[in-house]
């Protein structure tokens, strides 16, 4: 596997293979000695596995790590551990007959890895949730908070919601572009951190004060109001050229529609362009937008488009970010 990897990466004129390695501990060391612009790590090996690679290889020099998962795989938590631990992506690897498929997507994402500031790879672990409620004043001036990401986002989430209270009066929806069958373990990961109750959306799931919902894959996603005050999860038909399944766009649109004024849009690391039009949406129907700003942004694509379209109130740090959704609610 690693010589067919490797053969497939030498195929790019523009790419050169330094060296490959058995094992977690060998990829670490490798990693330290040759300082490569990019770590291709399968999760999967003998002795130390990817996981032990992905915390010494960000302790000791922080690089670009693109993960490799086997198609098929049901236990997926350890991904979720590595990304939020500063791993910059992901790739589903199909059986090895068929890697030369996934010859393409590889490139282009080892080529993406390569250009990212590796200072911005570097978290601050989350040492403990926000166990403590909150004294809110009052009747709140927002319903809903909406947060949308893509490269870089599973740990730039992870900060945000873990470090909201455990009392938060209102709902929280979350569109990540991640592969449908990663999505039920980030929102697991995200249950076991923090107090709130996460759970990936179902037709007809309601909208509670107090719970965060996580798009699926394999569609978009919108919010629908059914009456009596009632909002509901639903699927999106509408598509968009930006990105699907899940779209940030369609999940903010339709926040905007329902939510108006009330309503919180937060737009954090991640490339291209999608959750501009959603942002917009919010902006213009009167509500709260903030971007997360480059310096901490491991990719900073749809932060920056949203910005520079004027559709931002607010450009934040990811660590102050929770802080500042409380102090809008407050």
């Amino acid at each position: 596997m690693r010589l067919l990897i490797s053969d497939i990466l030498r195929n790019d004129e523009s790419i050169e293979v330094v060296d490959t390695a058995c094992d977690g501990k060998e990829a670490a060391e490798k990693t330290t000695e040759l300082k490569p612009d990019v770590l291709v790590l399968d999760m999967t090996m003998a002795n130390y596995d990817g996981l032990y690679a992905v915390r010494q290889v960000m302790q000791q020099h922080p690089t670009p790590i693109l993960i490799l998962s086997a198609l098929g795989n049901t236990n997926l938590s350890p991904i979720m551990e590595a990304l939020s631990l500063g791993a910059y992506d992901y790739l589903t690897k199909p059986a090895s007959r068929g890697l030369r498929t996934l010859q393409d997507e590889l490139v282009h994402k080892v080529k993406q890895a390569s250009r990212v500031n590796r200072q911005r790879l570097l978290r601050k672990q989350v040492q403990h949730t926000n166990q403590a409620p909150h004294v809110f004043q009052g009747q709140l001036p927002y319903e809903i908070i909406a947060i949308g990401a893509s490269t870089g986002g599973p740990g730039a989430v992870e900060q945000v919601v873990t470090q909201l209270p455990s009392n938060l009066a209102i709902p929280v929806v979350i569109a990540q572009h991640m592969p449908k069958a990663f999505i039920p373990a980030f929102a697991e990961r995200l249950d076991a951190l923090t107090p709130l109750r996460v759970r990936v959306g179902e037709e007809g799931t309601p909208i509670r004060p107090g719970e965060i919902t996580v798009a699926p894959g394999g569609c978009n996603s919108k919010l629908k109001a059914s009456g009596r005050g009632r909002v509901v999860w639903t699927q999106a038909e509408e598509t968009f050229r930006e990105y699907n399944n899940p779209s940030v766009n369609a999940l903010m649109l339709s926040v905007a529609q329902v939510y108006g004024e009330k309503a919180i849009g937060v737009i954090l690391t991640g490339m291209g362009k999608d959750g501009t039009r959603g942002m917009e949406a919010i902006y213009r129907s009167g509500g709260y937008t903030i971007a997360q700003n480059e310096a901490t942004s491991v990719v900073y694509g749809m932060p920056r488009v949203a910005v520079e379209t004027g559709v931002v109130r607010q450009v934040i740090a990811l660590p102050e970010i929770a802080g500042f959704l409380v102090s809008c609610l407050s």
